[in-house]
């Protein structure tokens, strides 16, 4: 079969991805090819807000990945989620719209990373974004990405903000804007009670462009290179409908990983660029040696605490039929009600001790329990208060053990390992509970049925933690943006030593932003189309 020719070919179609394939294709001159290895996003749960409880742990829509057993969860094995699909992660996720704190980007600027500050960011995370409220000094009007407050309130959602505030957390309407901390209702990526993942968001609207050729079912296997030049990226070799096929780079052109934390090592490993030790277990010969490759995975780690409550949550609604067929109805009709809400509805960025400049904890609010997303409620009225380290120390690593692209990477978080983080999760676990007693939220709590041990000291509060705790879904950082040795990108994205290549996902993140990752994605994908076109033009000049 005769090779594609393609000008840009980018690689994983999830929340950078999309971006990139809309904005690439705009010049009607560029052939963009856009390869994702799930399917379309056909699934009607991916479009209705609560459907995560259905895409996630589903192999259609999920790569159902998991990690290695973990020391700092006492041998735990977690779940780890990924998109399975068009629109990638941002179609499975809990619709949560967060940037982090404009100290994250300026400590990115800082480390060397020119035009990725705050001031350099703020235009492109309004540039994408159409918020309810409109255009202000933070936040776009008229951008691809729908972001819509939510109305859902509740007493107990208002008693656990209020809970907050009496522990000393303002109240903030706009945790985006310019202050991060203070508690509120979350923003979320929908419209019309429908999700906006990134697909629905920037490749529906240019998917029929002629220059713009979208690819499903399609496995990347390895880079292909010049054999001329055996550091220069000419195209990629994928798997699709079971046979081989190849797409090769015209004159100039470039490919864009975009396929994610996991993906995007993974494929550079394949390809033979690495740390040399790792690709020689895994019967990879290597060709470029980036020690980086796979390493400085960070990820936030969640202490879900649940509680009994003495008021209707949606688990007495769920759990009965009638209101269950209700709530159904409701969401059918009006396209209002618990099927219209993200993941959670409750934000809290907090300090957890005296002294801090910026919030260092995230509790995620939710009028709900089960043992985790996509199973069974709890048989009893619960809440579940979900608190996070926002940037966690320890250090994990994702590395292929074959030399076989479906063979899924080892992934290694180090959960807990650094020091610092232990003592953050116990402040957490302890700031969770105090808010517990509180005058606003202590008239509704029962018990407290997680942790069910009962902890007291620190290293009990720590163990909870390493057994309960769970991911929040934000693998981050494995081919990090850098000068320095064990850095996999500069600070335009390109690989540092291959030619013809970039990354442009969470993956080149020096540190993991202080929220929810989808958003930071998705300017990063902006970031990158503004930086592949300014190169394009001064190439052909």
């Amino acid at each position: 079969m005769s090779p594609k020719h393609a000008d840009f070919l980018v690689i994983g179609a999830g929340s950078a991805g999309c971006v990139l394939a809309n904005r690439l294709s705009k010049n009607p001159s560029n052939r963009v090819i856009l390869l994702e290895a799930g399917g379309r996003d056909l699934n009607p749960w991916i479009h209705v807000p609560v459907g995560y409880f259905k895409t996630l742990h589903n192999p259609n829509t999920d790569w159902c990945y998991k990690t290695e057993p973990d020391s700092g969860l006492n041998g735990r094995s977690l779940d780890w989620p990924r998109g399975k699909t068009l629109g990638g992660s941002s179609s499975i996720n809990g619709l949560l719209y967060v940037r982090g704190q404009k100290e994250d980007y300026d400590s990115w600027a800082q480390r060397g990373n020119r035009g990725w500050g705050y001031d350099d960011v703020l235009p492109l995370f309004k540039r994408s974004e159409s918020h309810e409220n409109g255009a202000d000094d933070f936040h776009g009007g008229d951008g691809g990405l729908a972001v819509s407050l939510i109305r859902a309130k509740t007493d107990l959602s208002e008693a656990f903000i209020n809970a907050a505030v009496e522990m000393g957390v303002p109240r903030t309407e706009d945790y985006n804007g310019l202050d991060q901390e203070g508690a509120g209702y979350f923003h979320q990526t929908a419209r019309g009670g429908f999700r906006c993942s990134s697909a629905r968001a920037f490749l529906n609207p240019v998917k029929k462009r002629p220059n713009l050729e979208i690819i499903t079912q399609a496995h990347a296997e390895r880079l292909l290179f010049d054999p001329k030049d055996p550091r220069k990226v000419i195209g990629l070799r994928y798997t699709h409908k079971g046979q081989s096929q190849d797409i090769l780079l015209n004159a100039g052109g470039e490919v864009i990983l975009s396929a994610g934390a996991i993906g995007s090592p993974q494929l550079l490993e394949l390809s033979g660029i690495g740390r040399g030790d790792v690709l020689q277990n895994a019967g990879v010969e290597l060709r470029h040696e980036l020690p980086g490759v796979g390493e400085n995975l960070q990820d936030h780690l969640q202490i879900r605490l649940v509680y009994e409550v003495n008021t209707q949550t949606l688990n007495d609604a769920i759990n009965r039929v009638i209101p269950r067929v209700g709530i159904g109805l409701n969401y059918m009709l009006f396209r209002k009600g618990p099927m219209s809400l993200g993941a959670s509805q409750v934000a809290i960025f907090a300090k957890s001790m005296a002294g801090l400049e910026t919030p260092d904890i995230q509790f995620h609010f939710q009028p709900l329990s089960a043992d985790k997303p996509g199973l069974q409620m709890h048989p009893f009225s619960g809440m579940t208060s979900s608190v996070c380290q926002l940037r966690p120390e320890s250090r994990g690593h994702i590395h292929i053990h074959s030399p076989n692209a479906s063979d899924y990477p080892k992934i290694v978080p180090n959960y807990l390992s650094a020091h610092a983080d232990q003592l953050c999760a116990i402040r957490a676990i302890k700031f969770a509970r105090a808010m517990t007693k509180t005058k606003a939220l202590s008239p509704f709590i029962v018990r407290e049925h997680v942790p069910n041990s009962n902890p007291q000291t620190d290293d009990d509060l720590l163990d909870c933690a390493r057994n309960v705790s769970q991911t929040i879904y934000h693998p981050t950082s494995t081919c990090r943006m850098g000068q320095d040795q064990m850095a996999v990108v500069d600070d335009r994205l390109r690989v540092h030593g291959i030619s013809g290549l970039r990354i442009a996902d969470a993956s080149i993140m020096p540190d993991i932003v202080s929220g929810n990752t989808n958003a930071p994605t998705i300017m990063i994908g902006e970031k990158a189309s503004d930086m592949i076109l300014e190169d394009r033009k001064h190439q052909s000049a």
